[in-house]
């Protein structure tokens, strides 16, 4: 199915007044759907407008009834010559009104990758200036990863740059690991990670801000989480006992239910 889509308007020294209704044009609304016919007799709805596009040029717009395409509209401009009162089809289109449904704008790949969409068997090639990286014989401004690059001679290409670590800690704060975090707002106001005998602090400048759980019972599991994240698998996170004492009951002999030995 062909269509000619319209995307301009002419512009020319009629455009400053606005185009007078052909009334022949716009009674000539049969006409209009018999062009539909022969496009998509099925799915042609009622009759919506007739626009004036210029003298003697007249869009017919009418319901569009196809699945998927919710608001659109057959577009159907017919004219005439001048002094005539035959009518014919100049174009026909599928166009879409103002309540339309319409493919979401294009987004390149590398702006719709969000963490944790790699998978299993996944190549993600990292940009030569990404401006998470710097050059590693640049060195960090970590004490911490220069040190333990030095003594184990990993010679790394590149390391994390201090706006790459500023970003990585945003990402993980504002995540589901951060105090903000449902599982965090529900635990107890005391049952902060940093104070967990299960929370393993990071290394380096990430050290003040950040851990890893190691509670084998906690939904956070061998995950970063942040310092004043919480949970109710806190190590310190203590039931109270009842000590009351449980009232000692009477022994209660039924002889019904004793045999006479002799």
């Amino acid at each position: 199915m062909r269509q000619n889509i319209r995307v301009t308007r002419a512009v020319g020294r009629g455009a400053a007044r606005a185009a007078k209704l052909d009334q022949t044009c716009a009674d000539a609304v049969g006409v209009a759907r018999s062009a539909l016919s022969e496009v998509d007799p099925d799915h042609v709805g009622e009759h919506l407008s007739a626009l004036a596009e210029g003298d003697r040029v007249v869009t017919h717009l009418f319901n569009c009834l196809l699945p998927g395409y919710r608001g659109w509209r057959w577009a159907v401009t017919v004219t005439r010559a001048p002094r005539s009162r035959h009518v014919t089809i100049s174009e026909t289109a599928l166009l879409p009104g103002p309540d339309a449904l319409l493919a979401p704008e294009w987004v390149p790949w590398q702006e719709r990758l969000r963490p944790g969409d790699l998978g299993v068997g996944d190549i993600l090639p990292t940009d030569a200036d990404d401006e998470r990286l710097v050059p590693g014989y640049l060195q960090s401004d970590d004490w911490a990863v220069e040190e333990v690059s030095w003594e184990l001679g990993l010679g790394r290409p590149r390391v994390m740059s201090r706006e790459g670590r500023l970003d990585t800690a945003q990402r993980w704060y504002e995540s589901d690991h951060g105090p903000d975090a449902p599982i965090s707002v529900a635990a107890p106001r005391t049952a902060r990670c940093g104070g967990c005998g299960f929370y393993l602090p990071l290394a380096g400048s990430m050290r003040q801000a950040f851990g890893v759980c190691a509670n084998m019972y906690a939904a956070d599991d061998g995950r970063v989480v942040s310092v004043d994240h919480g949970c109710g698998a806190h190590s310190e996170v203590l039931t109270e006992q009842n000590n009351a004492p449980v009232d000692e009951l009477p022994t209660v002999y039924d002889d019904s239910e004793v045999e006479e030995v002799h």
